[in-house]
C-alpha cells in the first residue's frame, strides 16, 4: 500500500528522475540489476525508483550522477528538488524561503527546532509521531530534515536565532542518550559565531507568563530583505507577509527575547540539562 501510494503522490521531480535513470540506463544497455550493483543497490531498489515505488535518497542521486549521467549534471540538479517534495507539503515552500534566508529567527514551545536537532532526535521524533508513518517514510523525513542543516555552512552566512522554551528542552524525546547528545549538539552550534541561543525559562515572568504564550513563530528576512512570518501547528502552517501583521509579531518575538535568559547564561543551562541527564 505504501508504495502504491508513492507511486500516485510522485511529484514532478521524482517523476522526472525516474524517467531519466531508466532512459540512460538503457542507453548503456544496462539491466536494473547490473545498474544496482554498479551504484551498490539491489536491482529491486532501482527498479523500484524507476516506477517511483520509493523516491532516489540524496546517496543514490550522487551515485547515478557518478554511474549514469553522461556529465550533464542532471541527477545533482534534481538533489534539492526531489528533497524539497520529501517535505510535508505544507513545508515545502518554507523550506525553500529557509534554505536562502538572511536571517532566521526562530521561537520553539513543544520541541527543538528542527534545523537544531540531531539525527537521532529527529528519528524518535518523528516516528513517534501521529499519524503513524511507515519506516520508509519516516527516513525520508529524517534525511530531508538533516538535509536543511547545511544552512549553517552555507556562504555567504545565514544569522539564525533560536529561543527555545525551557519546556521543549526538558521534554524527553527518545531516551536519555538521546537528549544528552542533543543538549551537546545544541552547545556546538551555539558556539558557532552566526548563531545565537536563548532559553526562556519556566519562571521568565512573576509567575510564567510571558509574550510567546501563543505558541511558536519564525521571522524570514529573504535575500531581497523581504520580512515575513511562518507559523505551524497541527500539520498546517501559515506565511504572513503584511507589513503591519510581521511588525506586530516581530515585536512580540523581540519581547519574548527579552523574557529570555542571555546567550552566556543559555549555555550553561543546556549544559546543566546535559549534566542531569548522564
Amino acid at each position: 500500500m505504501a508504495k502504491a501510494d508513492n507511486k500516485a503522490m510522485a511529484g514532478g521531480a521524482t517523476r522526472l528522475v525516474s524517467h531519466l535513470a531508466r532512459a540512460l540506463r538503457e542507453k548503456e544497455n544496462l539491466t536494473q540489476k547490473a545498474l544496482g550493483e554498479k551504484l551498490g543497490y539491489t536491482g529491486s531498489a532501482i527498479s523500484a525508483m524507476e516506477t517511483c515505488a520509493q523516491p532516489p535518497s540524496d546517496e543514490m542521486l550522487v551515485k547515478l550522477e557518478e554511474a549514469i549521467g553522461a556529465g550533464l549534471g542532471v541527477f545533482q540538479e534534481a538533489r534539492e528538488w526531489v528533497r524539497l517534495e520529501k517535505f510535508p507539503p505544507h513545508f515545502q515552500d518554507f523550506a525553500l524561503l529557509e534554505k536562502t534566508a538572511v536571517t532566521l529567527s526562530m521561537f520553539e514551545t513543544q520541541v527543538i527546532s528542527g534545523l537544531f536537532q540531531t539525527d537521532a532526535y529527529a528519528r524518535a521524533l518523528i516516528t513517534g509521531g501521529f499519524p503513524v508513518l511507515s519506516d520508509q517514510r519516516v527516513e525520508e523525513l529524517v534525511e530531508a530534515r538533516m538535509a536543511r542543516t547545511e544552512l549553517f555552512e552555507r556562504e555567504p552566512v545565514a544569522l539564525i536565532e533560536l529561543v527555545l522554551d525551557e519546556a521543549a528542552l526538558r521534554r524527553g524525546i527518545g531516551s536519555q542518550a538521546i537528549m544528552v547528545e542533543q543538549y551537546q549538539h545544541l552547545v556546538e552550534l551555539a558556539r558557532r559565531r552566526n548563531v545565537s541561543m536563548q532559553v526562556l525559562p519556566l519562571d521568565c515572568g512573576f509567575s510564567g507568563e510571558h509574550a510567546g504564550v501563543r505558541g511558536g513563530m519564525t521571522l524570514v528576512e529573504t535575500p531581497k530583505h523581504e520580512r515575513l512570518v511562518y507559523m505551524e501547528t497541527q500539520g498546517e502552517s501559515l506565511l504572513l507577509s503584511a507589513p503591519a501583521k510581521v511588525s506586530m509579531l516581530s515585536q512580540q518575538y523581540a519581547k519574548i527575547r527579552a523574557q529570555a535568559l542571555g546567550p552566556r547564561e543559555s549555555l550553561a543551562f543546556i549544559r546543566k540539562l546535559a549534566g542531569e541527564q548522564q
